[in-house]
């Protein structure tokens, strides 16, 4: 699938349908000129429904869908015959899918599990019909209920992306790279900046035939909790990801200072995600000599994990898949 088509936000406006009336009617026969009411009930209106398909990846299919509307219940019948139910809309999304109203931006519902069903606008109940209102005292009522209006309004469908492991660090830190080469996913990959404009996923397989699945994260500048480079857009995706995975070249000048910055961006977008397990990964290792290397372990941070790898030799990447599904194991 082509960049272009990774949408993770789109607005909608929903509409479920209007209830059918109820009928009034009175039973007429040639043998029975007095039948009393028979009017049936009105069909209910549709609704639209929300519901989680692991197909799906992305939000794409809605961008161009922006007004949806279910159908509107059928009217009552005579001899209490009930007026068919408005047809409901379902709207497939991935996992990890959020719902916004967009009046207080506040969170509605969280879809993550397969199969999941959430009713975005409900459909008007159905209209009585003159049925109902017989009593001993007033045998022949000549009135029956309207159905009820259906609900609208303008909804924000948001995506993020549901990983084992995420991977965090400044553009070009050899993120992409590290994902094709312990997985079947095949991002983009060039010796510039802001290669990955968006987050790619990838099916990482380990011992017994266990797997997890690592997300590659477009890279963080300093400001990114204030919306600047990629920003925002793509600091939600971390918010899910079980462990951390920061990457950070040996080539750096200073792989501390750079870590506390990355640390530090985190810390400003949510804070909660400091409480996340992190691994630090220090990649293109196949660029160190024995005494550079050396020096360099001087500065690892001493809070975390801290392991050695090069995607393009394989140096350390049997271990680090280990120690990123033993981090998995305890959580």
């Amino acid at each position: 699938m082509s960049e272009s088509n990774f949408v993770d936000y789109v607005k909608i406006f929903c509409a479920s349908g209007n209830g059918g009336a109820g009928a009034m009617h009175l039973m007429r026969a040639k043998y029975v000129p007095k039948g009393g009411p028979d009017g049936g009930d009105g069909g209910r209106g549709g609704h639209v429904i929300l519901r989680t398909n692991p197909q799906y990846w992305t939000l794409i299919h809605l961008k161009y869908q922006k007004h949806v509307r279910a159908g509107h219940g059928e009217g009552g019948g005579g001899n209490l015959t009930h007026g068919a139910n408005g047809k409901d809309v379902y709207l497939n999304v991935p996992l990890g899918t959020i719902v916004r109203n967009t009046e207080d931006e506040s969170i509605l519902m969280e879809l993550t599990q397969p199969g999941q069903e959430f009713v975005l606008c409900r459909g008007g109940k159905g209209g009585l019909g003159n049925n109902h209102f017989k009593s001993a005292t007033h045998q022949t009522p000549r009135y029956a209920q309207p159905g009820e209006p259906g609900t609208e309004g303008w909804f924000v469908l948001e995506l993020k992306l549901l990983a084992d492991v995420g991977l965090v660090g400044f553009p070009n830190a050899g993120k992409s790279t590290l994902l094709s080469s312990v997985s079947a996913a095949r991002p983009r990959i060039a010796d510039y900046p802001f290669t990955t404009l968006e987050p790619q996923l990838g099916i990482v397989a380990c011992h017994d035939d266990k797997s997890f699945v690592m997300a590659d994260i477009p890279g963080i500048i300093e400001g990114a909790h204030e919306g600047k480079g990629l920003g925002l857009r793509f600091l939600r995706h971390i918010e899910r990801n079980s462990v951390l995975l920061f990457m950070i070249p040996a080539d750096s000048p200073d792989i501390g200072a750079e870590y506390k910055v990355l640390l530090k961006e985190l810390k400003l977008y949510k804070p909660e995600l400091l409480d996340k397990q992190r691994i630090l990964a220090v990649s293109k290792a196949d660029l160190l000599d024995g005494q550079s290397e050396k020096s360099l372990r001087r500065h690892f941070p001493r809070t975390l994990p801290v392991i050695l790898i090069s995607s393009v030799t394989g140096r350390g990447i049997p271990e680090l898949k280990d120690l990123l599904w033993n981090a998995l194991l305890t959580q």
